[in-house]
Formats: structure tokens, sequence, C-alpha cells
């Protein structure tokens, strides 16, 4: 019996500065942890400072030629730049190296499908592969193209690269339907939580920032947590009960990443608006991260393309179990607490701060209800604050507060 034994991938890092605010390091070591997410080894990088990226290939010339030495000096067997390639980037240089090139997209896309689990992240990836993949079909090139004549130029031309393109149109048609069905769904669960009166808020921050382990942590969802990029896709919702028995949905979402791809955020978009019609945004900041500021731009700058950024914002700034932490502020957020999802620290003002703001939106009554209107005492204990009930000869004696839409059901009673 024969055993294979895989291949490991030894890929050199490849970025263009641009201009010198650009920290191209930090954005190097962000594609280095997603490398090693994908599952390969980075050996190496290189950069190059350049007012614009090659429009051919990339990078210049003589950075080629430098790039071929490095590549045989440390036996790599790949690349992976820092920013989408166009096809004839792409094709270029691996003509030019001689060696298996890859961008960010395509590593971001090759994780998003190896932590795909339910049935509408599938989809969701494989909508992004295939709208990405459908930009880079290539047939035989130049000799199938001529006019004039000759073997080999006459004929159905580039029969296979057509039937090709029409599979992929056809299947993408057949998923956005399918996503299609997947946002009416949405919608519906949206206008049940809205018809039972439960307010939502929308965990969102950078992948790895500890999204997961805060849902865990608060609401025992049992949602993956690892120390890895993109461990978790798919949205999961709990009921957080908090301390006077109020009660808030919170929605995990996919991590944001600097240079998301369009493909992603158009694929992901369903999952990603649950940040949209959340009534808060719970923004999770990870505090042991040296590039947590540029971190938290890149979240609010997602926020704004989802036009998210009308709600109000509770920035938490996680992870202060850490030696070392150093001190950030958020001035975009209406509300910043320190916390460790991990160890619990700070988890405790997190449920005040929703309690109050469940209560800011709110009115206190007291009133007696004829046992006859008995049901709409559930309706306030599902929608509001029941602080307090007691059976007297006239009716239920209740004291509560509520949201204004129920003020009005229950106020002509």
């Amino acid at each position: 019996m024969e055993y294979t034994k895989e291949i490991e991938e030894k890929v050199i890092l490849v970025g263009v500065q641009k201009s010198d605010s650009e920290n191209m390091d930090e954005s190097l070591d962000e594609l280095s942890e997603l490398v090693k997410t994908a599952g390969a080894i980075p050996v190496g990088r290189l950069i190059q400072n350049r007012e614009k990226v090659h429009p051919g290939t990339y990078i210049g010339k003589g950075k080629i030629e430098e790039l071929k030495n490095l590549i045989v000096m440390l036996s790599a067997n790949g690349i992976v730049c820092d920013d989408e390639l166009s096809p004839a980037q792409m094709n270029n240089l691996e003509r030019e190296l001689e060696i298996k090139v890859m961008d960010r997209t395509l590593l971001i896309l090759d994780i998003f499908a190896a932590h795909a689990v339910t049935s509408e992240g599938k989809i969701q990836v494989e909508l992004a592969q295939l709208r990405y993949r459908a930009q880079r079909l290539t047939g035989l090139g130049a000799s199938l193209s001529r006019l004039g004549g000759g073997i080999g130029t006459r004929g159905p031309g580039e029969k296979k690269l057509e039937t090709d393109r029409r599979l992929i149109r056809t299947r993408i048609t057949a998923l956005k339907e399918d996503l299609r069905e997947v946002e009416k769904h949405r919608s519906v669960l949206r206008a049940g939580r809205a018809r039972g009166n439960l307010k939502t808020a929308a965990i969102v921050g950078y992948t790895n920032a500890g999204k997961s382990t805060l849902l865990n942590a608060l609401t025992g969802a049992g949602v993956l947590s690892e120390d890895k990029l993109f461990a978790t896709l798919d949205p999961t919702t709990r009921v957080l009960e908090l301390p006077l028995g109020s009660e808030i949905l919170l929605t995990d979402t996919v991590g944001f990443i600097n240079k998301l791809p369009h493909h992603l955020i158009d694929a992901f978009r369903s999952t990603l608006e649950e940040a949209k019609y959340a009534d808060y945004i719970i923004h999770v900041v990870d505090t042991g991260n040296p590039r947590a500021e540029m971190q938290m731009h890149t979240v609010y700058e997602t926020l704004h393309e989802l036009g998210a950024l009308n709600h109000t914002i509770i920035t938490l700034f996680n992870k202060q179990d850490l030696p070392e932490v150093p001190s950030l502020h958020d001035f975009r957020a209406d509300y910043s607490l320190k916390i460790s999802a991990k160890t619990g620290e700070g988890l405790d003002e997190v449920k005040q701060l929703l309690e109050k703001l469940l209560s800011e939106n709110m009115v206190y009554i007291e009133r007696v209800f004829p046992y006859n209107d008995a049901g709409l005492i559930q309706l306030i204990r599902s929608g509001g604050r029941l602080l307090g009930e007691e059976y007297t000869e006239d009716g239920i004696a209740v004291k509560a507060y509520v949201p204004m839409e129920i003020y009005y059901k229950v106020a002509s009673v």
C-alpha cells in the first residue's frame, strides 16, 4: 500500500505600498494570519513602493526578478498578493514566475469555503466563488481570436469557454434565487420579532475579536469559538435575559476584515444586514491586537457601506484579561465598556447597560386590568418589563415598564 503525503505549501507574501500612510508590514502580518488559517506556511515577504500597482504584473520588472531569486532561495511553491489581482496580472505573474499565484480574495474565499457549515453559508460562499471565477475564465488565447484564415481559425471557436461561462451564469442565477428565499425567511423572522416587541442587538467586529465568545458567555449559545480568523461564518441569534427580567435578542455576525472582497460583501449581504435591521450595534474590539485602531476603522467603513450606522453603538474593548492592553477610545460609539468575554469581566455592566437602554424607550405604568383582559399581562411580560402583579377583587394590579407600541394597546383598557 502506498501513502501519499500532502504537499506542504510554502508561500511568499507580496505587497505594493502606494503611500507613506499605508502600513504594508501590518497588512502583510494580517495576510500571514490568513495564509496560516488556510493551511499554508508564509516563508518570506516582498514589498515594493509604487504610486500604483503595475497594471500588467502587479509589481515591476525588477521586483519580479528579485521575487524569482527569493522563490528559489526559500523553496517556495506559491505567492500570495495582498490585493485582488486582475485576470491579466495573475496570468502574467504565473507565466513569469512559473509558480502558483494567489491573491487576497482567493485566499479569503478558500477559508470561507472551509468554514461554511450551514446550507446558507455554503450558498453564499459558492456564489462569491463563482463571481470571482467568472471574471477569470480564459480560453485558448489569441490563436482562436484571429479573423484570418489558417488551420484552427474556423469552426465554433472557443466553444468550451462559452459553455463554462453559460454554466456559471446559470448556477449564479440559481444561487441568487436561493439567497432571495433566505432573505425572505430572514424578513419573516424579523417581522415576528417586531410583533413580539423584542429588541435586537447585532454583535459586529473584526474577525477574531471575540464575538462568538461574547455570545457564548452571555447566552450559553454554544457557538464554535476558536483563536483563528473566520472561525464562524453563520449568524446565530439567541435570547439574552437581563437581570430585571427584560429580554433582548443577540445576533452574532460574520467577522469583518481589511480589504473585504466585494464578492463576499454582495454574497453575504443578507447575513451582514442583520446589523442594518438591529436596534443596537455591539462592536467588539480586540484590544490585544496592535492593529486594533485600524480594525475599528474597517468595521465602521463596512457598517457605513451596509447603511447600519444610524443605531446606538456600544463598543466593548475585549480581552482585558491579557497581561498588557493599551487604553483605546472609540469616539464614534455612544457607549464604551472594558470587558473580557473569556473571563466574564465587565459582562454584568454590559447587561446593565442594555437594561438601561431598553428602559429609556419604555413608559412606566400602574394599572388594574379586569380579569377578562388578562391576556394583556402576557403581552406586557413578553415585550416589556413586569415589575409586579397582584390579584385583587377588581382585577390584576400591574406595575411595569412597557414600550410605546404596547402602551398604546393597554392605555385604553
